[in-house]
């Protein structure tokens, strides 16, 4: 790798992302190519935490990968990867296990949580998760990891059993900072603007797939929750303003525009003209990744072909940290 910053950063491939997704991750990651050493990973291995229907997991891995192509990685100059299809993840994984403490991980809100979503199934690797995602991220010797307010607790054990590694046998990772890139904050649900976007939103008008057609990110736009108000204005902090302030921040984010331009393009027109203009901003935005996507999707041996170079250059830069880590602790290499 050249002397640029090393990113690493994955996405789970348990659903096709959502506007919220794009505006708040995968928007950035295109956008840092060209002034870091980027790694991203379609982490699979993640997703089987919580049961997946097998056929349907394969689908989506491959659905994600040519998405993120369609967004614009370039497999040329990004890493762009499966996680599953490189052993090192999860031999690393267990290396590192036996360097974190329980107590480390029972701390864990994210595992609180899925915990009581998921009670029929709290798993071992439910509980051991932060310790694979601290391998993803050590394994390449990334500098810098974006990471939104839910991830800051993982990063923060990911440089504790660094720092520990590090102390016990001499410098081996380096320690990976959290990066929080500009752009678009949260995106909330277009049904109940009090709470984020999310694919498993059980309302299909709350949420908008990437690979939603016109008409449909339109439609659901217009049935977007707001108020009894008529103001385009933002009122930050105001509840009962969630709904506006959530169409206009989108909207300034697909656009360019600041907040304050947005207010002024819209001064004197009602809720129902900026719903409609919201909605067609984001089909626009939408409709080259969706054709791209259609396009690298139907030429499977291709897509299959980015996957397996993507394994190999993956597997070339973690080998170096896997052999080093593996000699410190005293393994007899062949």
């Amino acid at each position: 790798m050249e002397n640029k910053k090393i990113i690493f950063s994955g996405i789970q491939p348990t659903s096709t992302p959502h506007l919220g997704n794009y505006l708040g991750a995968l928007k950035n990651w295109v956008a840092m190519q060209d002034e870091y050493e980027c790694v991203y990973s379609v982490v699979d291995l993640h997703a089987v935490t919580v049961r997946q229907e097998p056929a349907k997991l394969r689908g989506q891995i491959a659905e994600t990968y040519a998405l993120l192509m369609a967004m614009g990685i370039d497999t040329e100059k990004t890493v762009l990867f499966v996680q599953g299809h490189n052993p090192h993840h999860t031999q690393l994984a267990w290396l590192l296990s036996c360097y974190t403490g329980f107590g480390e991980l029972s701390r864990m809100t994210q595992f609180k949580d899925k915990s009581e979503k998921h009670s029929e199934n709290i798993n071992a690797g439910l509980f051991t998760y932060p310790v694979l995602q601290a391998a993803d991220i050590l394994l390449y010797q990334a500098d810098l990891v974006p990471v939104g307010e839910d991830q800051k607790q993982h990063l923060e054990i990911s440089r504790d059993i660094a720092v520990r590694f590090n102390n016990i046998y001499g410098e081996a990772f380096t320690l990976p900072q959290a990066h929080i890139p500009l752009g678009c904050g949260k995106v909330m649900s277009l049904s109940e603007p009090r709470r984020k976007m999310s694919k498993s939103d059980e309302n299909p008008h709350a949420c908008i797939s990437v690979l939603d057609d016109r008409d449909t990110v339109v439609r659901k736009f217009k049935r977007a929750v707001t108020d009894s108000g008529s103001e385009i204005v933002y009122r930050e902090g105001d509840d009962l303003k969630a709904g506006i302030n959530n169409l206009i921040s989108i909207y300034a984010a697909v656009t360019g525009k600041t907040v304050a331009e947005t207010e002024k393009e819209f001064s004197g027109k009602g809720y129902g003209e900026f719903k409609l203009a919201v909605g067609e901003a984001v089909a626009d935005m939408f409709k080259p990744v969706r054709e791209e996507y259609a396009r690298i999707a139907a030429d499977k041996t291709h897509l299959i072909s980015r996957m397996r170079d993507g394994a190999e250059k993956s597997m070339k830069i973690s080998a170096k940290t896997l052999k080093k880590v593996c000699k410190k602790v005293g393994f007899l290499q062949l």
